[in-house]
């Protein structure tokens, strides 16, 4: 273990913490420590009423974001870049004199000494200076009494009046002939990789199979990537999952779309896998395997039926609207109960939390997940960000749509950066300028995204965004060029013959 991984371990796990000796009775027990885990304590404890909170957490606080996810899936990304500008630079008239050289080791060190230096954010002394009792270790329900309503941590018993469920969710697993004895990776192995495989094969052809497939593509692997559908992000808007096959297909990512890996073997020289592509069966030979085909809400152990919660092995934590469980006392925040399974969202619910378990008293107005309007961002280059309704979602709900449509190749700025694979796409409601969603392919969609979040949010129409000025030249752009494309759609000669009359008393 380096330094960098000592220092992360020193504040989400120190080696020699001792849990504190519990209260009697908590006002709220939180359950994992993953972002909503710990929004929940932080905002809880930090209204500064004396709220007795204790916070469980069975392995690293800053869960998945910070120790598997998020954090360092994005700093490798942010080398990976580098290296794809590198790729590009002879459009822009600069030739390297030498072919980059990539130090593995150093980019995987620079992903770790960032982690480390994060973590602070998430550690247990915070927390205890905060004021919340920070438990490590395995925590389960003992019972459904209201006036006896308790959890053990080990040995411990916590006694609580209200409780969040906020364990998460883990990598899955396919079931895959041999593939467990052969070995395989998941976001929470990748980051500890040393020496970068010479062959990589992907199973999985979303979010997380996408962004670290072009991510070692671009490091210096030959990446193969398997998906049992026949498009890459088939959840994604098709026109920007076309994109990025088109790209991945140019930069020698090997695709097999709609294949089903039979078996896996392992060799002396690395691993075999057995795939099925139009009936028949074919074989590659590859040094790693990485799995990234979604997640799986961690239920298990915390013997939910004793309080009454219902769940499901797939879904997760069952809540109604106001992310309370089936036990009026127990609430989830996170991915434990979420479709949506992304830390921003994980961050969200556990405000709505705060508000509906604690200062609403009977219900009063107490807010609903429903309403929030939750973005998403695939850290492909380029990136795909979508909020709100797709194209294809609105078919499937019988929803009559508008579509307001807008290529970066007509946006300056992106003519000048040479960025001109991508678009803005905007669904309206029929015959309105009301948004319903978007989607931005661009080389920061994800920072783009959120002027269209707010618009949805705020019930701003696609007209007003015409009359805010956006700078020139940027290629947030794209959005006004939108807006402006949707007020030409109301120019209708009735309307022009209207507008000439007006010019003759002006």
């Amino acid at each position: 273990m380096n330094n960098d991984d000592q220092a992360l371990l020193s504040h989400v796990h120190p080696p020699d913490w001792i849990n504190p000796p519990p209260q009697n009775p908590y006002d709220l027990v939180v359950l994992g420590a993953g972002t909503a885990g710990l929004v929940v304590a932080a905002g809880a404890a930090g209204l500064g009423i004396g709220l007795k909170i204790a916070l469980v957490e069975k392995h690293w606080l800053g869960g998945d974001c910070l120790n598997f996810g998020c954090v360092p899936s994005k700093a490798l990304i942010r080398a990976a870049r580098v290296l794809g500008e590198m790729q590009r630079s002879p459009s822009l008239g600069i030739t390297l004199a030498t072919e980059p050289e990539i130090h593995f080791a150093a980019v995987m060190e620079r992903m770790q000494k960032v982690r480390a230096e994060m973590s602070h954010q998430d550690s247990a002394s915070r927390f205890q200076n905060l004021g919340v009792d920070v438990f490590f270790g395995s925590a389960h329900f003992l019972n459904n009494s209201a006036d006896n309503a308790a959890i053990a941590v080990g040995e411990t018993i916590l006694p609580y009046k209200k409780a969040v469920i906020a364990t998460g969710a883990r990598a899955k697993a396919p079931d895959i002939l041999g593939l467990a004895a052969a070995g395989f990776l998941t976001n929470e192995t990748v980051f500890s990789l040393t020496q970068l495989p010479s062959r990589l094969a992907l199973i999985g052809g979303g979010p997380i199979g996408c962004e670290l497939a072009q991510t070692f593509q671009r490091l210096g692997s030959q990446v193969i990537l398997f998906h049992s559908q026949d498009q890459l992000l088939n959840k994604e808007d098709q026109d920007a999952a076309l994109i990025i096959q088109t790209i991945f297909s140019q930069v020698g990512i090997q695709l097999h779309l709609n294949t089903q890996i039979e078996r896996v073997e392992k060799i002396a020289n690395g691993k075999v896998i057995y795939y099925r592509d139009q009936n028949q069966l074919k074989t590659i030979t590859v040094d790693e395997i990485l799995v990234g085909i979604g997640r799986a809400p961690n239920v298990e152990g915390l013997n939910l039926e004793a309080v009454g919660v219902e769940y499901d092995q797939k879904i997760g934590v069952k809540v109604n609207d106001y992310l309370q469980t089936t036990n009026p006392q127990i609430y989830a925040a996170g991915d434990i109960c979420l479709s949506q399974k992304f830390t921003h969202a994980a961050d969200a619910t556990a405000r709505i939390v705060i508000k509906n378990m604690l200062f609403s008293p009977f219900n009063l107005g107490r807010e609903k997940l429903s309403h929030l309007v939750i973005p998403r961002v695939t850290y492909t280059d380029p990136e795909i960000a979508q909020v709100g309704l797709s194209e294809a979602e609105a078919g499937q709900q019988k929803i009559s749509i508008d579509i307001i449509k807008i290529s970066l190749d007509i946006v300056d700025r992106a003519i000048i950066d040479g960025e001109t694979e991508g678009f803005i796409k905007i669904v309206l409601a029929k015959g309105s300028d009301r948004i319903l969603g978007a989607t931005i392919v661009a080389r920061s969609g994800g920072e783009l995204i959120s002027e269209i979040t707010t618009a949805i949010a705020t019930k701003m129409g696609l007209s007003k965004l015409a009359k805010i000025i956006h700078p020139y030249p940027t290629q947030s752009e794209m959005i006004k060029k939108a807006a402006d494309a949707y007020r030409r759609t109301k120019l209708t000669p009735r309307t022009q013959t209207f507008l000439k009359f007006l010019t003759k008393f002006s």
